[in-house]
Parts: structure tokens; C-alpha cells; sequence
């Protein structure tokens, strides 16, 4: 009866850890604040470590809440952990753009610095990288959960496809790299916590 009472208690802390790093999350995403993004990695490492103890599965039920938690987690969570990532790394050096990618001088443009750059002297690459982020997220999770983690690579091809045209100039090459890994990495450690948990 006590094993029981334990794996309860176990599997409701590890569904509010989690579900406190969703929602540290979500106010990343809706808010751009580098503190919430950090409470949500925070948590989500105390999930990891809550589900690394080898406690025993829970009723289903928590399995799948558990699931589906870990997969919003992965998608919504991703956004600002690669943006944390992205400032730590480049210390905003690089101009945004309106369409949410980044601004890049035009090729044979020889200038050391954006200070100064006219509009005309530049142009906007990597658009549309918080939608193509999610969807990556989403198709990293859903498959480390499905079962089929081989997966990952073809989401890894696709996007390296797509983007190609654009990683000419290395502050764009730069950010691809970081905010593509950091968000892959965010969305494995989400998925992982499922397996983790269920063993």
C-alpha cells in the first residue's frame, strides 16, 4: 500500500513539474522574456531528474498526460529556449527583421558591421522560423514518442534543404546552427521524459 501511495505521489509531482515548465513556457512564447524561458528549462530539468528515479510505471492514465504535457512542452517551449540560446550566443548582434528572420548585408557588400548599413544595402533571411520551428519540434516529439527516433533525420534533411539558400552569409549560418540544435535538443528532452518515466 505505502509503493502505491509513493508512485502516486511520484507521477502527480512529476505532472505539475512538468506542467509548471509548460506554463513558464508559454509565457516565454506570448511575453519574449528571458526569465520565464529560464524558469521553463529549470523545470523541465527537475522533470528529467524526477523521471530518471526508477519509481515504476503509474496508472495509464498519468502515461498519457504525461505524453501529451511532454508534447506541448516540446512544441511551445522550443520557441524560447532557442531564442535564449540565440542571445546568449550572439549577443543580439544581428538586426531582426519585420518578417521575423534576420538582417543580412547583400553579397559583395564590404562592410564590417550592420551599424550604418542602409536598407537598400541589406536583405531579410531566415522568415518564418517560429512556424518551421514548431512544426520541427512537433515531428521531433511525436516521433521520439511514436517509437521511430530514425525520424529525426529526415526533419533534419528537410529543413537543411530548405534553408539552404539562405545560409550564404555566416550571421545566418550561425543562428541556423544554434537555434536549430538548441530547439532539437529542447524537443528530445521533452519527448524523453515519457520514456524515462515509464520504465
Amino acid at each position: 500500500m505505502t509503493f502505491t501511495i509513493l508512485t502516486f505521489l511520484y507521477w502527480v509531482a512529476l505532472l505539475l513539474v512538468t506542467l509548471a515548465s509548460l506554463t513558464f513556457a508559454a509565457i516565454a512564447f506570448k511575453l519574449h522574456r528571458q526569465l520565464y524561458a529560464i524558469a521553463a528549462t529549470a523545470g523541465l530539468a527537475v522533470a528529467l531528474v524526477l523521471a530518471a528515479v526508477p519509481v515504476g510505471p503509474g496508472p495509464s492514465a498519468f502515461g498519457i498526460v504525461l505524453g501529451m504535457l511532454a508534447l506541448a512542452l516540446a512544441v511551445i517551449g522550443g520557441g524560447p529556449a532557442a531564442v535564449l540560446a540565440l542571445d546568449l550566443a550572439t549577443n543580439n548582434s544581428v538586426p531582426p527583421g519585420q518578417h521575423g528572420g534576420i538582417m543580412v548585408l547583400n553579397a559583395g557588400k564590404p562592410a564590417p558591421t550592420m551599424a550604418g548599413v542602409s536598407n537598400a544595402d541589406t536583405h531579410e533571411v531566415l522568415r518564418g522560423g517560429v512556424t518551421i520551428g514548431i512544426l520541427e519540434r512537433l515531428a521531433v516529439a511525436g516521433a521520439i514518442l511514436a517509437g521511430f527516433p530514425e525520424a529525426i533525420a529526415v526533419v533534419v534533411a528537410i529543413k537543411g534543404v530548405g534553408r539552404f539558400t539562405e545560409l550564404a552569409a555566416a550571421e545566418s549560418r550561425e543562428r541556423f546552427i544554434i537555434g536549430t540544435l538548441s530547439s532539437l535538443t529542447w524537443a528530445c528532452a521533452c519527448a524523453a521524459l515519457v520514456p524515462m518515466a515509464l520504465v
